[in-house]
């Protein structure tokens, strides 16, 4: 499983496994053969590619040198290093290369930054190996140069392959001849970007943007935090050969999802079944201002799988969905001033009580009738009850005192962080800057399991782990695809999976299936909430031949 650890607790891993006989030293070889051989692997079949190592003067800058020699050895690339500062004449990593005379061009003999120009112009792959997990922010004034030239650098270089096209043959513009903007060079950042702290995810203005990072041991808290998350590109884990069962890396309780997991984390389903076998969903909410939400969240739930979703809501809503909407069961709900009424008859008490997920909150609204409807409803399940609360269920709770005592035990939250902030009376600002924090602390506090949205999703649990759900992407910052996470986290709670791998499951299938709806619809900026519920069956799809 992959775990998250923060900069102390990978110094004390490392400690450990030293102590135990993997040394510093094998450490950090590994480190830089694990880039070495991703490098190679990225070159593959390139003539005359050319590699460019940006060294800093700590152990980070180590796992660079080890990474160049290591490319320079089992592959024909041209490898330079840039050295920020004077290595040691005892640092073998640097001897070795210098006396197989491989160009080694230290930052005190380019005062005008042309030889770092010159190998950050022409280079297929930059490694940047300047700073990892230690660094501390600000960044001082030479890093910030270094950082800086090659930016400026590796920008003219995409400028230049824009403005220097052949277009002699360009008369109508078309999608196939309009301007490449794909880079021609790769950077990968080893460890961290440089100037990202790993923890919190603040980054230098100056930190490079990476294509992809290969880190160490476990992944960092911060390089799922925004807003590192844009300059971390594609994100690797490389073990080290760090034993698993080295007590300090168990005692970790944060982990990063990934699809083997959630496949087998996927209900089993016979063929000799019937919809009674894949559980029943209600899912409660709907008004006249928000009709939709009710229809997103049901159909998400029917395409996890499950066997029966019954909507409950008012009339006009009714009569909207069920026109173009044929699976769903209806119950009729009262109405007051175009929201669900106060009152809860014996019918929907018995979904209630017969339901094996109940859903409530999308499309719900605010007004004082849905407010009473909410407590009223709470009122009538029991200690057990398998819910899930979204939407303007968050809202309306977060306007009572001790609101989390009216709740089932392992009850799913899921906000946003503007609703995260009202539930926690804090700022948005304070939710975004202290997201596992907030997350793991509030999840204990109201003892239920808390699905914070955004990029990357984060799941707790009242015992104090967060898991990450390694995807971010602007195609779910739009209207309604909340309602299609809460429908799928509910169609696997119906089929019996437990609250927190519900959420689990549910989370990494909506966002795999914002990436697949990106890939349909050929950009991000015109994903519809209707798309990534269109998606999920690629998204299942991929998840399942995951091996």
């Amino acid at each position: 499983m992959l775990k998250v650890a923060t900069k102390n607790e990978i110094r004390r891993i490392e400690a450990s496994a030293n102590a135990q006989g993997l040394s510093y030293q094998q450490m950090m070889e590994n480190a830089g053969r694990a880039v070495g051989k991703r490098v190679i692997d990225i070159l593959h079949g390139k003539e005359n590619a050319k590699v460019t190592v940006i060294v800093g003067s700590g152990s980070n800058g180590g796992d660079g040198l080890v990474a160049g020699r290591i490319i320079a050895q089992e592959s024909d690339a041209s490898v330079r290093f840039y050295l920020m500062g004077t290595r040691s004449e005892t640092d073998t990593n640097y001897t070795t290369l210098r006396d197989a005379g491989l160009e080694l061009i230290n930052l005190i003999d380019d005062n005008e930054g042309q030889h770092l120009q010159r190998v950050v112009a022409d280079a297929d792959v930059i490694l940047d190996a300047l700073f990892g997990i230690g660094v501390r922010l600000p960044l001082g004034e030479e890093a910030i140069w270094i950082l800086k030239t090659i930016d400026e650098t590796l920008k003219n270089r995409i400028k230049n392959q824009i403005e220097h096209r052949d277009i002699s043959m360009e008369l109508i513009p078309s999608f196939d001849n309009s301007p490449k903007t794909n880079r021609s060079f790769y950077v990968i950042a080893v460890d961290t970007p440089s100037g990202l702290n790993c923890d919190t995810g603040e980054v230098s203005p100056y930190t490079l943007v990476a294509d992809e990072t290969i880190t160490f041991i476990a992944a960092k808290p911060g390089l799922f935090e925004y807003p590192a998350v844009s300059r971390v590109g594609v994100l690797r884990v490389a073990s080290l050969e760090i034993p698993d069962d080295l007590p300090e890396l168990q005692e970790i309780k944060h982990v990063v999802s990934h699809p083997k997991l959630i496949n087998d984390y996927l209900p089993v389903r016979s063929r000799i079944s019937n919809k009674g076998n894949f559980g029943k969903i209600l899912v409660v909410g709907g008004s006249s201002s928000y009709i939709g939400a009710l229809g997103l969240s049901a159909m998400a739930a029917y395409r996890t799988g499950c066997g029966l979703v019954t909507i409950a809501s008012i009339e006009p809503v009714i009569r909207s969905l069920s026109s173009h909407l044929f699976e769903p069961t209806w119950q009729s709900l009262f109405e007051s001033d175009g929201s669900i009424g106060s009152d809860v008859d014996s019918q929907l008490i018995d979904h209630l009580c017969n339901s094996d997920s109940i859903l409530l909150g999308p499309g719900l609204g605010t007004k004082s009738p849905a407010k009473n409807f909410l407590l009223n409803t709470l009122s009538k399940l029991g200690e057990n009850s398998p819910l899930i609360l979204d939407a303007d269920a968050l809202n309306i709770l977060s306007e009572f005192e001790n609101w989390w005592s009216l709740l089932p035990r392992n009850t799913i939250l899921t906000p946003h962080p503007g609703e995260m902030a009202r539930l926690a009376k804090t700022s948005v600002k304070e939710v975004l800057n202290q997201r596992w924090q907030i997350a793991k602390a509030k999840s204990k506090e109201w003892n239920v399991i808390l699905v914070l949205k955004g990029a990357n999703t984060l799941i707790a649990n009242p015992q104090g782990s967060v898991v990450a759900i390694p995807f971010a992407t602007d195609a779910l910052a739009t209207a309604g695809t909340g309602d299609v996470l809460a429908g799928l986290i509910a169609g696997f709670v119906g089929q019996g999976l437990a609250p927190e791998i519900a959420a689990q499951v549910g989370a990494y299938l909506h966002g795999l299936a914002g990436i697949f709806a990106v890939a349909n619809m050929g950009n991000s900026r015109s994903v519809l909430a209707g798309d990534v519920l269109n998606a999920v069956p690629q998204a299942l799809t991929k998840i399942e031949n995951a091996l």
